[in-house]
């Protein structure tokens, strides 16, 4: 699908830029602008198409199904399905948290769409197609469902209500029905194109940042580091190589987007392919920055719960991941 883009990047490279092949830079320096380029093309056409369909189906449906329906235990699964189709990221948890609560829904399933919107959300989707294949997609959608299931179902029966700050105590004693927040639905698609335009740019803008800076570190690991170096001390044989990669992950602080480039040359230097979802995992849904945006709303001791049971269900995805494949 890209191959016109890889024959300019190696024009570039090798051609404008007189750098030989084979070399640490020219690698690094091909890897980075092929990547940046084909990410954000597959950026902007993923985000526009899904800002269409998200502009038909705001949160407070979600919010108003998962409270008002019993689904006799499917609600988590729900709860993971929903995270899919709407974006979030840590810096948008607070609020999110909050108004999913405050809607009656249970904490436990507020948790498992906490879990998987971040992980599993449209751009990753593209993005993992567009790098990956569509194979390896569907293994990476699938663990991160099962991840957001299995775990509101575990948190929400270790009754956790209690362990929520007194702010957000206070809050849901004084909460109020929520008004709506998007466009009515009768509007025209024309109509609504202005705002998913503004949308798209908004995203976009706040993922550039991480994006290039995850495609730097990407191709410096693409170009200078030897291949064979990761599995010496992450693959299939060592047994704690998933274990090593979650833990690893939780220090960085990035998107999936973001983080998708460094997945790639891992996945390229050999190391199997559960090691490294765990790895992308454990960045999006275990990052010391969104422990500390999540202090507004748990208790340190929900924190650490929540953190431990979804470090838990990544390594139990990781391991399962890497016997099947």
């Amino acid at each position: 699908m890209f191959d016109w883009l890889q024959h300019i990047t190696n024009w570039l490279v090798y051609d404008v830029m007189s750098l030989s092949k084979g070399e640490h830079l020219s690698e690094a320096l091909n890897f980075f602008i092929y990547d940046a380029i084909k990410i954000l093309i597959l950026l902007f056409v993923v985000i526009f198409f899904m800002g269409i369909v998200n502009s038909y189906f705001p949160i407070d449906k979600v919010k108003n199904y998962l409270s008002r329906n019993k689904l006799y235990g499917l609600e988590y699964l729900m709860a993971s399905l929903f995270g899919i189709v709407i974006p979030f990221c840590s810096c948008s948890s607070v609020p999110l948290f909050i108004g999913f609560v405050r809607g009656g829904i249970p904490l436990g399933v507020t948790l498992a769409f906490l879990i998987t919107s971040p992980l599993v959300n449209e751009v990753a989707i593209g993005l993992f197609i567009g790098l990956f294949g569509l194979k390896t997609t569907v293994i990476y959608v699938v663990s991160g469902v099962l991840l957001g299931t299995i775990s509101g179902i575990i948190l929400q029966q270790l009754k956790l209500e209690s362990y929520l700050t007194p702010w957000v105590q206070k809050v849901l004693a004084n909460a109020q029905k929520e008004q709506d927040t998007f466009i009515a639905e009768k509007q025209t698609i024309s109509k609504r194109l202005p705002a998913i335009w503004k949308e798209v740019k908004s995203i976009i803008k706040g993922i550039i940042p991480y994006l290039l800076v995850g495609i730097a570190v990407g191709g410096l690991m693409h170009g200078y580091i030897p291949e064979g170096f990761f599995e010496n001390y992450m693959g299939k044989d060592n047994l704690f190589a998933v274990p090593m990669a979650t833990i690893l992950a939780v220090p960085m602080y990035t998107n999936a987007s973001g983080i998708l480039p460094v997945v790639q040359v891992l996945i390229d230097k050999g190391i199997p392919l559960g090691t490294a979802i765990a790895f992308m995992m454990g960045v999006v849904g275990l990052s010391l920055p969104e422990a500390m945006l999540l202090k507004k709303v748990m208790t340190f001791r929900l924190i650490a719960i929540f953190f431990g049971v979804v470090t838990i269900c990544i390594m139990i995805s990781g391991y399962m991941f890497n016997l099947i494949l």
